[in-house]
């Protein structure tokens, strides 16, 4: 029995439009180097005849998408990084291939970004292609995908229904991964979760798990208004985290590695053998341009930052008002963490200002940031590790865990 949550367009408008006055109101709108390359745009249905399905079609788009307000032309085109031509293709051509309804998909990694580490060009160190969906209807999408690509899924989730699995990957972080699917030549992953889930964690980081992958640079395949806008709050938090983290003068180097950090730290694999220790500066040291790119027109129009242009260094002013404005905007989450770490000692002022003004100006507050974020993320990354073994199945997740113990080993 699927579940419809339908929230009313009085209160959908609302909600957005307060995200918008909260948290970029400073946002440039500068137009971007690549604004001569469209973004990934929804097939029109009259286009081509429909695929042939197996099992029941799709239901129509809830027509509550149509209530969300028009996003300015050019909103978050930073999050449109170029791909090659070949690569765009077979991620296009792969997520052609699945009948069942998706409203909004990405993918990355070192197979859609190169990173330190991996040769794109040689064919036996391919890495695999990881890709998130984001649906409706997780149990529906299921559904469907079952009947056209069952050999995708363990003989567990054959056995027990879309429904079973639907509710395994409803357990936070909210994801259900299908791990080495042949597909197109190449090798692929992709977790499905509902927009729902991943769009309350780009604005309130409840696990960091999605948000924290989103941080990086990724390659748009299917668009959609509501995750578009919410992952730019995503990045804009990202950037606010990083700056508190980070002392008065720092290189961009250094801004992107403490970005990328932050869905590693806390991550229980970071500890066990099973992740390369040098990842984020494999990361960042091979997609500096993606980065620049993703962030650069955001940073700049934040108060109290500098950063001209192909500058090597990037100033911001440490000033405990300033401070204060990014620690208000950080998402829900984070915040209730901060204020609880600092409960004892802080003395809640009639004024509020004065309150947040203290929290700015203490000299420990990168450290308790980085704690508490990596508290977000500890318990949903150790879970979702766990619920691999069920989605994978007992053989994949064997082989699965051989490839980070590797990678782990060859990073000593």
């Amino acid at each position: 029995m699927l579940r419809h949550v339908t929230p009313t367009h009085a209160c959908r408008r609302s909600f957005v439009l307060s995200v918008i006055r909260r948290h970029l109101a400073t946002e440039v709108q500068t137009p971007s180097p690549h604004s001569d390359v469209p973004p990934p745009g929804f097939p029109s249905p009259s286009s081509s005849s429909p695929p042939k399905r197996i099992g029941p079609r799709p239901r129509r788009s809830p027509p509550s998408r149509a209530s969300l307000p028009q996003l300015p032309q050019g909103f978050g085109r930073n999050q449109l990084l170029p791909v090659s031509n070949s690569t765009r293709a077979l991620l296009e051509s792969i997520v052609s291939e699945f009948n069942a309804p998706i409203r909004y998909a990405f993918a990355y990694g070192s197979g859609v970004f190169e990173q330190d580490g991996y040769d794109l060009k040689d064919p036996k160190k391919q890495p695999m292609l990881d890709f998130i969906f984001a649906v409706t209807h997780p149990a529906h999408f299921h559904s469907i995908n079952m009947h056209q690509h069952r050999s995708h899924y363990p003989l567990s989730a054959r056995v027990f229904g879309s429904d079973y699995v639907a509710r395994i990957g409803d357990i936070s972080p909210g994801l259900w991964f299908n791990a080495y699917v042949p597909m197109k030549g190449v090798t692929i992953k992709y977790g499905v979760t509902s927009v729902d889930t991943l769009c309350s964690d780009l604005l309130n980081w409840r696990s960091l798990y999605m948000a924290g992958r989103m941080h990086k640079p990724l390659r748009i395949i299917k668009d959609d208004a509501r995750v578009r806008l919410t992952q730019q709050v995503n990045l804009t938090s990202a950037i606010r985290a990083a700056l508190l983290c980070l002392p008065e003068t720092f290189t961009p180097f250094e801004l992107f590695e403490t970005i990328a950090a932050i869905s590693y730290s806390g991550d229980p694999r970071m500890v066990l053998p099973a992740e390369n220790k040098g990842k984020v500066g494999n990361i960042v040291r091979k997609q500096e341009q993606q980065f620049t790119e993703l962030y650069h027109r955001l940073v700049v129009g934040l108060p109290g930052v500098q950063w001209p242009s192909g500058a090597s260094k990037i100033y911001q002013d440490v000033a405990p008002q300033l401070r204060a404005s990014h620690v208000q905007k950080l998402p829900s989450n984070l915040i209730q963490r901060v204020q609880a770490r600092y409960g004892g000692s802080l003395k809640i002022e009639l004024d509020e200002n004065a309150y947040w003004n203290k929290i700015g100006g203490k000299e420990d507050l990168g450290r308790i940031l980085r704690e508490e974020m990596a508290n977000i993320v500890r318990r949903p990354a150790t879970i979702q590790s766990l619920k691999g073994i069920v989605s994978a199945g007992p053989s994949k997740a064997i082989r699965y865990s051989a490839t980070k113990i590797s990678k782990w080993w060859s990073s000593r």
